[in-house]
């Protein structure tokens, strides 16, 4: 196995390569330069390029290509087949001469981490699986969370870049795939507080309640959540649904949740029913709408909405 990049190597570690530059993606990119490491990059989008070409960025024509001029590669790709394809294909990371870690922020699920580290460290690559949570406003602000899962060394190296986008950084064990399974916790604990908040808040406000005196309320006492707290009283009761986070994508993190539940053999009833209520949003419109549309899905059922500029 080729031997992973020292501390001693630190200024020859300085190009990074980064795959997915879309509503995550970019801006990470841009911390990214903003601390100084050069970037090597593809995307298929040349529009998310530019900005970053302005800079002194360099693309390339696939990912095998960046894999050929960086030790250290990210991917921040929107699904688990995509991630397949930019890793394992025959234009993939896997071919790379150069690449040494691949560190994988997509959200796949453990099931799929542990396929792409196996793959890769049968080609003396080491694969990192660091999912991130704090949407699009955190990756802006560079105060993401980053959950890393996979060698002690190779996070060890990686940990200043992750610290140029990331507030919590955290290595989370040396099992590939950790770092996903407390992804998928995360925004399964998202998806449903954001139902079960929004139903009860709905009952609240066809009952005659004020829904903005009822979110404060409710957001200084024991019913307090992030959706209660940064979505609803954040992006919603302002009618925007912009939270930032699309919809198919909580989708497809409820359904990956669902299935290594199933493979693990734990009880996933809440799940399941929220995914329901995610599915029927899905069918009711552009997929790619923000997940909060979720919401318009329950309060179309209720026959009332959570409205900050109206009262009762």
């Amino acid at each position: 196995m080729s031997r992973l990049p020292t501390h001693s190597d630190a200024a020859s570690i300085e190009t990074i390569g980064f795959i997915g530059l879309g509503a995550m993606g970019q801006k990470m990119a841009h911390h990214l330069l903003d601390n100084g490491y050069d970037l090597s990059l593809f995307d298929p989008n040349p529009q998310v390029l530019a900005p970053l070409l302005a800079r002194g960025a360099r693309s390339h024509g696939s990912p095998r290509d960046v894999a050929n001029h960086a030790r250290i590669v990210l991917i921040c790709v929107p699904t688990p087949e995509i991630v397949e394809h930019v890793v394992l294909g025959d234009n993939g990371v896997i071919h790379g001469q150069q690449v040494k870690i691949l560190v994988d922020h997509s959200t796949t699920g453990p099931s799929m981490a542990r396929r792409i580290e196996q793959a890769l460290r049968d080609h003396g690559i080491q694969a990192l699986d660091a999912p991130l949570a704090g949407g699009v406003t955190g990756a802006l602000n560079g105060t993401l969370s980053v959950m890393v899962g996979g060698d002690k060394t190779a996070y060890q190296l990686c940990e200043p870049v992750f610290a140029c986008f990331g507030k919590k950084v955290e290595h989370i064990g040396t099992t590939p795939g950790l770092g996903q399974t407390l992804k998928l916790v995360n925004n399964m604990i998202v998806g449903a507080t954001l139902v079960a908040t929004s139903e009860a808040m709905l009952f609240g406000i066809k009952s005659g309640l004020e829904p903005g005196q009822m979110l404060e309320m409710l957001n200084a006492s024991t019913a307090r959540s992030f959706s209660s707290e940064q979505i609803l009283a954040g992006t919603v009761m302002q009618r925007e649904f912009d939270f930032g986070f699309r919809l198919d994508l909580m989708r497809k993190d409820v359904r990956l949740f669902l299935a290594e539940a199933e493979n693990v053999g734990t009880p996933a009833f809440t799940c399941a029913v929220v995914k329901q209520f995610f599915d029927q949003a899905m069918s009711d419109g552009d997929p790619a709408r923000d997940m909060t549309h979720v919401v318009k899905v329950l309060e179309k059922m209720a026959g009332a909405t959570i409205d900050g500029h109206t009262s009762s």
